[in-house]
């Protein structure tokens, strides 16, 4: 068990400079790289990737539940490009995990939040989490800076209305299950928010 607990610890540890860095540390210089590394790092980062699944799960029995998702993408565009433009984000790292947290609860809440509401708060956790996926992308040149944003945009929108499609196709048939998916779905979120927040507060 002690090894178990302390082998999470050392992968939580690992993820958030492997989440920032998916060219091996070097700054996209083409339009591939840029596509690529846009594409990877919502993925490969398990906060902004809990984070993504949760607002998709969030918004899937939601009647505008594929629209309110782009106002993460957006945000976290206008994140990305206030690091690259040298534009302090205080407690960046932190406001992640919160986000990740506040998302995991939301989950687990019986009672859901009014759309408004919902799409302020993805449009805040989306500055953060764009000015923290700036960071592999600061000193680029324009051409692989857009295809960043672009790789960017599509991943994160297409897994969570990825999210959202599969969450109402089952619907369809296993309507009394979903809410509990939903609550183990959040647990899981929060507890990654939570892991996540204590270890930026430590360090």
């Amino acid at each position: 068990m002690l090894r178990l607990v302390a082998g999470l610890l050392a992968f939580f540890s690992a993820a958030p400079a492997f989440a920032h860095h998916a060219m091996d540390g070097q700054v996209p210089n083409t339009l591939a790289t840029g596509l690529i590394s846009g594409l990877a790092h919502p993925v490969i980062g398990l906060d902004h990737l809990a984070f993504i699944l949760a607002a998709g799960l969030l918004a899937a029995p939601r009647a505008r539940g594929l629209v309110l998702p782009l106002a993460f993408v957006i945000a976290s565009a206008v994140g990305t490009m206030l690091h690259v433009n040298s534009v302090d984000l205080p407690a960046g790292e932190i406001g992640v995990a919160v986000s990740v947290l506040l998302l995991g609860v939301l989950l687990v809440a019986p009672r859901k939040i009014e759309d408004g509401l919902f799409a302020a708060i993805l449009a805040l956790s989306g500055l953060f989490h764009g000015y923290a996926f700036g960071e592999s992308i600061v000193g680029a040149e324009a051409t692989p800076l857009i295809s960043y944003l672009i790789g960017l945009a599509a991943i994160q929108y297409g897994i969570a209305a990825g999210v959202a499609v599969a969450w109402r196709v089952l619907a369809k048939s296993h309507a009394p299950l979903l809410p509990q998916i939903s609550r183990i779905a959040g647990a899981a979120v929060a507890v990654v928010g939570a892991v996540f927040l204590a270890m930026n507060i430590i360090a």
